[in-house]
Protein backbone atom coordinates (compact mmCIF):
# COMPACT_ATOMS: atom_id res chain seq x y z
CA UNK A 1 0.00 0.00 0.00
CA UNK A 2 1.14 3.59 -0.56
CA UNK A 3 1.40 6.57 1.44
CA UNK A 4 1.18 9.69 1.42
CA UNK A 5 4.62 11.63 2.64
CA UNK A 6 3.33 14.85 3.52
CA UNK A 7 6.39 16.98 2.73
CA UNK A 8 5.14 20.76 3.89
CA UNK A 9 8.46 21.96 2.04
CA UNK A 10 7.94 21.27 -1.18
CA UNK A 11 4.72 22.93 -2.28
CA UNK A 12 5.64 25.06 -5.29
CA UNK A 13 4.19 23.32 -7.67
CA UNK A 14 0.59 24.22 -5.82
CA UNK A 15 1.53 28.12 -5.53
CA UNK A 16 -0.62 28.87 -8.38
CA UNK A 17 -3.52 27.21 -7.80
CA UNK A 18 -3.67 28.19 -4.00
CA UNK A 19 -3.29 31.54 -5.71
CA UNK A 20 -6.02 31.42 -7.51
CA UNK A 21 -8.59 29.98 -4.58
CA UNK A 22 -7.42 32.97 -2.42
CA UNK A 23 -8.01 35.48 -5.23
CA UNK A 24 -12.08 36.83 -4.51
CA UNK A 25 -14.24 34.17 -5.54
CA UNK A 26 -16.37 34.02 -8.23
CA UNK A 27 -19.80 35.72 -8.26
CA UNK A 28 -22.70 32.96 -7.49
CA UNK A 29 -26.23 33.51 -8.99
CA UNK A 30 -29.21 31.60 -9.67
CA UNK A 31 -27.63 29.75 -12.73
CA UNK A 32 -24.29 28.91 -11.41
CA UNK A 33 -22.93 28.37 -8.07
CA UNK A 34 -19.58 29.37 -6.52
CA UNK A 35 -17.39 25.99 -5.90
CA UNK A 36 -13.84 28.05 -5.75
CA UNK A 37 -11.86 26.67 -2.45
CA UNK A 38 -10.53 23.57 -0.49
CA UNK A 39 -12.83 21.09 0.48
CA UNK A 40 -12.91 17.54 2.10
CA UNK A 41 -15.33 14.63 1.48
CA UNK A 42 -13.89 12.45 3.99
CA UNK A 43 -16.26 10.06 5.85
CA UNK A 44 -16.81 6.41 6.97
CA UNK A 45 -19.59 5.78 4.73
CA UNK A 46 -19.09 3.19 1.95
CA UNK A 47 -20.76 3.48 -1.70
CA UNK A 48 -22.99 0.26 -0.96
CA UNK A 49 -25.11 -0.22 2.34
CA UNK A 50 -23.73 -2.71 4.88
CA UNK A 51 -25.64 -5.78 5.45
CA UNK A 52 -28.13 -5.75 8.24
CA UNK A 53 -28.38 -1.80 8.52
CA UNK A 54 -32.13 -0.90 7.22
CA UNK A 55 -32.24 2.65 6.66
CA UNK A 56 -30.59 5.18 4.33
CA UNK A 57 -30.84 8.50 7.73
CA UNK A 58 -29.45 7.39 11.09
CA UNK A 59 -29.50 8.87 14.32
CA UNK A 60 -26.06 10.87 15.44
CA UNK A 61 -26.02 7.63 18.10
CA UNK A 62 -26.29 5.39 15.67
CA UNK A 63 -23.81 6.72 13.48
CA UNK A 64 -21.26 6.86 16.30
CA UNK A 65 -21.86 3.08 17.00
CA UNK A 66 -22.02 2.07 12.83
CA UNK A 67 -19.01 4.40 12.48
CA UNK A 68 -16.47 2.45 15.40
CA UNK A 69 -17.47 -0.63 13.71
CA UNK A 70 -16.36 0.19 10.09
CA UNK A 71 -14.10 -1.79 7.96
CA UNK A 72 -10.59 -0.22 7.56
CA UNK A 73 -8.83 -1.67 4.65
CA UNK A 74 -11.04 -4.48 4.71
CA UNK A 75 -10.35 -4.82 8.45
CA UNK A 76 -13.51 -5.63 10.93
CA UNK A 77 -13.70 -3.11 13.53
CA UNK A 78 -12.02 -0.36 11.91
CA UNK A 79 -8.71 1.20 13.75
CA UNK A 80 -6.52 0.43 16.51
CA UNK A 81 -7.05 0.66 20.10
CA UNK A 82 -5.69 4.13 19.94
CA UNK A 83 -2.46 3.35 20.46
CA UNK A 84 -1.53 4.30 16.93
CA UNK A 85 -0.28 1.01 15.72
CA UNK A 86 -1.60 -2.09 14.26
CA UNK A 87 -1.34 -5.88 16.25
CA UNK A 88 1.40 -6.93 13.12
CA UNK A 89 -0.21 -10.31 12.10
CA UNK A 90 2.09 -13.44 12.68
CA UNK A 91 4.43 -14.16 9.27
CA UNK A 92 2.73 -17.13 7.63
CA UNK A 93 -0.79 -16.31 8.89
CA UNK A 94 -3.86 -15.83 6.83
CA UNK A 95 -3.77 -12.24 7.52
CA UNK A 96 -0.50 -11.55 7.46
CA UNK A 97 1.00 -8.74 5.05
CA UNK A 98 -2.78 -7.02 5.55
CA UNK A 99 -2.05 -3.95 8.04
CA UNK A 100 -0.13 -0.96 8.02
CA UNK A 101 3.31 -0.87 10.19
CA UNK A 102 1.27 2.16 11.59
CA UNK A 103 -2.00 4.33 11.02
CA UNK A 104 -0.08 7.18 10.57
CA UNK A 105 -1.53 7.93 7.25
CA UNK A 106 -4.40 6.42 7.87
CA UNK A 107 -7.20 9.08 7.44
CA UNK A 108 -10.49 8.21 5.96
CA UNK A 109 -12.96 10.21 8.58
CA UNK A 110 -14.11 9.75 11.97
CA UNK A 111 -17.66 9.60 11.20
CA UNK A 112 -20.64 8.79 8.44
CA UNK A 113 -21.25 10.95 5.77
CA UNK A 114 -22.85 13.67 6.95
CA UNK A 115 -25.43 15.23 4.30
CA UNK A 116 -27.98 17.94 4.56
CA UNK A 117 -27.65 17.50 8.09
CA UNK A 118 -28.51 13.98 8.12
CA UNK A 119 -26.00 10.79 8.71
CA UNK A 120 -26.03 8.53 5.79
CA UNK A 121 -24.97 4.66 5.83
CA UNK A 122 -24.23 4.68 1.92
CA UNK A 123 -23.51 6.69 -0.62
CA UNK A 124 -26.59 4.97 -2.90
CA UNK A 125 -29.79 6.48 -2.50
CA UNK A 126 -31.44 4.83 -5.47
CA UNK A 127 -32.28 2.08 -5.25
CA UNK A 128 -33.88 2.62 -1.72
CA UNK A 129 -31.83 -0.64 -0.62
CA UNK A 130 -29.08 1.40 -1.07
CA UNK A 131 -26.89 -1.25 -3.40
CA UNK A 132 -25.60 -0.76 -6.79
CA UNK A 133 -27.89 -2.77 -9.09
CA UNK A 134 -25.16 -4.69 -10.86
CA UNK A 135 -26.28 -7.43 -13.05
CA UNK A 136 -25.29 -11.28 -12.37
CA UNK A 137 -24.25 -11.79 -15.95
CA UNK A 138 -23.09 -8.01 -17.11
CA UNK A 139 -22.42 -7.98 -20.83
CA UNK A 140 -19.17 -7.27 -20.38
CA UNK A 141 -15.62 -8.96 -19.27
CA UNK A 142 -14.22 -6.70 -16.19
CA UNK A 143 -11.44 -8.68 -16.25
CA UNK A 144 -10.47 -7.24 -12.66
CA UNK A 145 -7.29 -8.71 -11.56
CA UNK A 146 -6.01 -8.30 -8.17
CA UNK A 147 -9.39 -7.07 -6.41
CA UNK A 148 -10.17 -8.33 -3.25
CA UNK A 149 -6.77 -9.70 -2.55
CA UNK A 150 -4.41 -7.22 -2.90
CA UNK A 151 -3.30 -6.18 -0.08
CA UNK A 152 -2.76 -9.31 1.24
CA UNK A 153 1.14 -10.49 0.72
CA UNK A 154 1.78 -12.96 -1.90
CA UNK A 155 -2.10 -12.85 -3.90
CA UNK A 156 -1.26 -10.65 -6.12
CA UNK A 157 -0.63 -10.58 -9.81
CA UNK A 158 3.37 -10.01 -10.55
CA UNK A 159 4.18 -11.17 -14.04
CA UNK A 160 5.34 -7.23 -14.77
CA UNK A 161 4.65 -3.60 -13.68
CA UNK A 162 1.74 -4.06 -16.35
CA UNK A 163 -0.26 -6.19 -13.95
CA UNK A 164 0.30 -4.33 -10.99
CA UNK A 165 -2.63 -1.96 -10.32
CA UNK A 166 -3.10 1.47 -11.19
CA UNK A 167 -2.62 3.07 -7.82
CA UNK A 168 0.68 1.41 -6.96
CA UNK A 169 2.15 1.94 -10.02
CA UNK A 170 1.20 5.90 -9.25
CA UNK A 171 -0.76 6.42 -12.23
CA UNK A 172 -4.15 7.55 -10.53
CA UNK A 173 -5.45 7.35 -6.75
CA UNK A 174 -7.59 4.51 -5.97
CA UNK A 175 -11.29 4.42 -4.43
CA UNK A 176 -12.33 6.59 -7.30
CA UNK A 177 -11.21 9.63 -5.56
CA UNK A 178 -11.46 11.53 -8.87
CA UNK A 179 -14.36 9.99 -10.38
CA UNK A 180 -16.09 10.54 -12.26
CA UNK A 181 -18.06 9.66 -8.95
CA UNK A 182 -15.79 10.80 -6.76
CA UNK A 183 -16.04 9.47 -3.47
CA UNK A 184 -13.51 9.19 0.09
CA UNK A 185 -11.30 6.57 0.76
CA UNK A 186 -8.72 5.69 3.24
CA UNK A 187 -6.39 9.25 3.16
CA UNK A 188 -5.91 12.22 1.18
CA UNK A 189 -9.63 12.99 0.98
CA UNK A 190 -8.69 16.64 0.04
CA UNK A 191 -9.54 18.36 -3.15
CA UNK A 192 -9.79 22.03 -4.78
CA UNK A 193 -12.15 23.10 -6.88
CA UNK A 194 -11.12 25.97 -9.48
CA UNK A 195 -13.61 28.17 -11.78
CA UNK A 196 -13.09 29.78 -14.65
CA UNK A 197 -15.35 31.38 -17.49
CA UNK A 198 -15.33 28.47 -19.39
CA UNK A 199 -13.86 25.56 -17.33
CA UNK A 200 -13.52 23.76 -14.17
CA UNK A 201 -10.71 22.53 -12.88
CA UNK A 202 -10.52 19.72 -9.72
CA UNK A 203 -7.32 18.85 -7.98
CA UNK A 204 -7.33 15.68 -6.15
CA UNK A 205 -4.63 15.52 -3.20
CA UNK A 206 -4.07 11.53 -3.53
CA UNK A 207 -1.90 11.15 -7.05
CA UNK A 208 -2.39 14.77 -7.99
CA UNK A 209 -5.56 13.65 -10.47
CA UNK A 210 -6.54 16.68 -12.21
CA UNK A 211 -9.77 16.87 -13.68
CA UNK A 212 -9.97 19.92 -16.00
CA UNK A 213 -13.83 20.03 -17.18
CA UNK A 214 -14.64 22.65 -20.43
CA UNK A 215 -17.97 24.27 -19.49
CA UNK A 216 -20.44 24.92 -22.64
CA UNK A 217 -23.49 27.13 -22.59
CA UNK A 218 -26.51 23.99 -23.04
CA UNK A 219 -25.67 20.60 -22.70
CA UNK A 220 -26.32 20.14 -26.80
CA UNK A 221 -23.19 22.38 -27.23
CA UNK A 222 -21.21 20.14 -24.62
CA UNK A 223 -21.95 16.83 -26.40
CA UNK A 224 -21.16 18.74 -29.63
CA UNK A 225 -17.77 19.04 -28.80
CA UNK A 226 -16.78 16.00 -27.37
CA UNK A 227 -13.03 14.41 -27.64
CA UNK A 228 -12.22 12.07 -30.33
CA UNK A 229 -12.85 8.71 -28.49
CA UNK A 230 -9.62 7.18 -29.48
CA UNK A 231 -8.51 9.11 -26.59
CA UNK A 232 -9.76 7.07 -23.76
CA UNK A 233 -8.56 9.49 -21.21
CA UNK A 234 -8.24 8.71 -17.50
CA UNK A 235 -11.49 9.70 -15.89
CA UNK A 236 -13.14 9.64 -19.00
CA UNK A 237 -14.69 12.31 -21.27
CA UNK A 238 -16.28 14.87 -19.20
CA UNK A 239 -18.13 18.10 -20.15
CA UNK A 240 -20.18 20.63 -18.48
CA UNK A 241 -23.06 23.34 -18.16
CA UNK A 242 -24.70 25.51 -15.88
CA UNK A 243 -28.34 24.44 -15.13
CA UNK A 244 -30.76 25.79 -12.77
CA UNK A 245 -27.76 26.56 -9.99
CA UNK A 246 -26.03 23.49 -10.22
CA UNK A 247 -22.90 22.09 -12.60
CA UNK A 248 -23.97 19.42 -14.67
CA UNK A 249 -20.94 17.47 -15.70
CA UNK A 250 -21.44 14.22 -18.15
CA UNK A 251 -18.51 11.55 -18.66
CA UNK A 252 -17.80 8.93 -21.01
CA UNK A 253 -15.63 6.59 -22.33
CA UNK A 254 -13.17 6.27 -19.62
CA UNK A 255 -10.31 4.61 -20.16
CA UNK A 256 -10.25 0.98 -20.03
CA UNK A 257 -7.04 0.33 -17.95
CA UNK A 258 -8.97 1.92 -15.26
CA UNK A 259 -11.96 0.74 -16.02
CA UNK A 260 -11.08 -2.48 -14.91
CA UNK A 261 -10.16 -1.15 -11.67
CA UNK A 262 -13.10 0.88 -11.02
CA UNK A 263 -15.61 0.63 -8.39
CA UNK A 264 -17.97 2.27 -10.64
CA UNK A 265 -17.20 1.26 -13.71
CA UNK A 266 -18.83 2.21 -17.02
CA UNK A 267 -18.60 0.73 -20.46
CA UNK A 268 -18.55 2.87 -23.83
CA UNK A 269 -22.49 3.02 -24.07
CA UNK A 270 -22.90 4.14 -20.52
CA UNK A 271 -21.89 7.57 -19.09
CA UNK A 272 -21.88 9.25 -15.20
CA UNK A 273 -23.98 12.45 -14.80
CA UNK A 274 -22.08 14.50 -12.03
CA UNK A 275 -24.38 17.51 -10.04
CA UNK A 276 -22.65 20.03 -8.04
CA UNK A 277 -24.99 22.51 -5.82
CA UNK A 278 -24.23 24.83 -2.97
CA UNK A 279 -25.85 23.99 -0.01
CA UNK A 280 -25.14 26.25 2.55
CA UNK A 281 -21.46 28.09 3.00
CA UNK A 282 -19.47 25.55 3.91
CA UNK A 283 -21.13 22.43 1.98
CA UNK A 284 -21.34 21.25 -1.35
CA UNK A 285 -24.03 18.84 -2.09
CA UNK A 286 -22.63 16.38 -4.60
CA UNK A 287 -24.75 13.46 -6.74
CA UNK A 288 -24.08 11.85 -9.31
CA UNK A 289 -26.15 9.15 -11.53
CA UNK A 290 -24.78 6.15 -13.47
CA UNK A 291 -26.18 4.44 -16.56
CA UNK A 292 -25.34 1.85 -18.23
CA UNK A 293 -27.97 -1.27 -19.25
CA UNK A 294 -24.54 -3.15 -19.65
CA UNK A 295 -23.57 -3.69 -16.36
CA UNK A 296 -26.36 -2.54 -14.22
CA UNK A 297 -30.39 -3.94 -14.04
CA UNK A 298 -30.90 -0.07 -13.90
CA UNK A 299 -29.75 3.87 -13.45
CA UNK A 300 -28.56 3.91 -10.05
CA UNK A 301 -27.71 7.90 -8.12
CA UNK A 302 -25.08 8.25 -5.18
CA UNK A 303 -24.95 11.58 -3.20
CA UNK A 304 -22.23 13.17 -0.43
CA UNK A 305 -21.34 16.37 0.17
CA UNK A 306 -17.82 17.97 0.01
CA UNK A 307 -16.96 20.38 3.42
CA UNK A 308 -14.86 23.67 3.52
CA UNK A 309 -11.58 22.90 5.07
CA UNK A 310 -8.90 25.32 6.17
CA UNK A 311 -7.07 22.23 5.42
CA UNK A 312 -4.05 22.70 1.79
CA UNK A 313 -3.47 20.24 -0.39
CA UNK A 314 0.05 18.69 0.13
CA UNK A 315 2.07 16.84 -2.38
CA UNK A 316 2.09 13.35 -3.43
CA UNK A 317 5.24 12.34 -3.98
CA UNK A 318 4.32 8.81 -5.19
CA UNK A 319 6.82 7.69 -7.25
CA UNK A 320 9.87 8.94 -4.71
CA UNK A 321 10.52 5.89 -2.57
CA UNK A 322 8.07 3.58 -4.32
CA UNK A 323 9.91 0.59 -3.37
CA UNK A 324 7.05 -1.50 -3.49
CA UNK A 325 6.84 -2.61 -7.22
CA UNK A 326 10.14 -3.00 -7.75
CA UNK A 327 10.08 -5.48 -4.88
CA UNK A 328 7.33 -6.95 -5.50
CA UNK A 329 8.74 -7.82 -9.43
CA UNK A 330 12.42 -8.80 -7.93
CA UNK A 331 10.30 -11.07 -4.93
CA UNK A 332 8.46 -12.79 -7.89
CA UNK A 333 11.22 -13.16 -10.03
CA UNK A 334 13.16 -14.70 -7.13
CA UNK A 335 10.22 -17.62 -6.70
CA UNK A 336 10.40 -18.17 -10.41
CA UNK A 337 14.16 -19.12 -10.55
CA UNK A 338 13.70 -20.91 -6.95
CA UNK A 339 11.10 -22.93 -8.56
CA UNK A 340 12.85 -23.56 -11.53
CA UNK A 341 15.53 -24.75 -9.76
CA UNK A 342 13.88 -27.02 -8.10
CA UNK A 343 11.84 -28.95 -10.75
CA UNK A 344 15.35 -29.44 -12.56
Amino acid sequence: MLFLLKNTARIGSLVACVALVSSPAMAQNAERPDLQGVWTNASLTSLNRRDGVGTLVVSPEEARILAANVPVAGLEGGLDEGDGVNETPEEGKEDFGTRAYNEFWVDPGANLAMIKGEYRTSYVVNPENGRVPRLQNPNYDFERRNFGSRYATGFGDARGPEAIPNAERCLIGFGNKAGPGMMSALYNNTYQFVQTEDHVMILVEMVHDARIIPIFDSPEEARANRRPVELEQWFGDSVGWYEDGELVVESVNINPIQLSQSSIPITKEGRVIERFSRYSDDEIFYQFTVEDSNIYSQPWTAELSFYATEDRLYEYACHEGNYAMPGILAGARRLEMEEAARNQ
